[in-house]
């Protein structure tokens, strides 16, 4: 990807998650953004500066893994977001492809209140919270499991073991990480993936599965 497909603002992020949704889905997004800069106040979801660029920080980012999947029709499972924290990205794909079937997991209750309220107010029928540590979840095949700030990626992979198969994509945006914890990986799991660059930062990166 060229520096010159970078998304630089605001208002280019906010247009390209449009691009992505119909128009219902993208009303519901932006709910969601309105819930989460007022929950924001109350609770420490997302850094405080980082809500000026709340669309490009944290929604387009998000919404980019996309691209990075095969049709919904050909997934093998739903989609796993682990440590989803107040629904990113998981909560913003289940949003935007009702289509897919997205479980969250987050242990910290307030984060887990929050959750559910998203998906009770915007109405997320596709959507469901596993409000416990990923170790306690009674494991099922996931389709994709994705992960913003979970766990560095050796230990990702062992406790998402039992919810993989050999169907299963990995999408994980790992920010300006990205390369370097590939690079350091065994040689087993770097041959598993590659770095995709992201389109909200010019240096950071998505490992996805080969």
């Amino acid at each position: 990807m060229s520096v010159q497909t970078i998304l630089k603002s605001e208002e280019e992020a906010r247009g390209y998650v449009e691009a992505l949704a119909d128009r219902s889905d993208f009303e519901r997004l932006e709910r969601y953004v309105e819930m989460l800069l007022a929950e924001n106040q109350k609770q420490n979801l997302i850094s405080r500066p980082s809500e000026a660029n709340l669309w490009l920080r944290h929604i387009a980012d998000s919404a980019q893994l996309l691209e990075c999947i095969s049709e919904p029709a050909e997934l093998a499972g739903p989609w796993l977001d682990l440590g989803t924290g107040p629904g990113l990205p998981g909560l913003v794909i289940a949003i935007l492809r009702p289509q897919i079937p997205v479980v969250l997991v987050e242990s910290r209750k307030r984060r887990v209140d929050f959750l559910d309220e998203c998906v009770r107010k915007l109405a997320l029928e596709n959507c469901r919270v596993e409000a416990k540590r990923l170790e306690q979840v009674s494991p099922f095949h996931a389709g994709i499991i994705s992960a913003r700030a979970f766990a560095p990626l050796d230990k990702l992979l062992r406790l998402s073991a039992p919810f993989s198969t050999s169907a299963t994509r990995y999408v994980l945006p790992k920010g300006r990480s990205a390369a370097h914890e590939l690079e350091v990986a065994k040689p087993s799991i770097r041959k598993m993936f590659h770095v995709k660059h992201s389109l909200t930062d010019a240096d950071a990166g998505i490992i996805v599965s080969k």
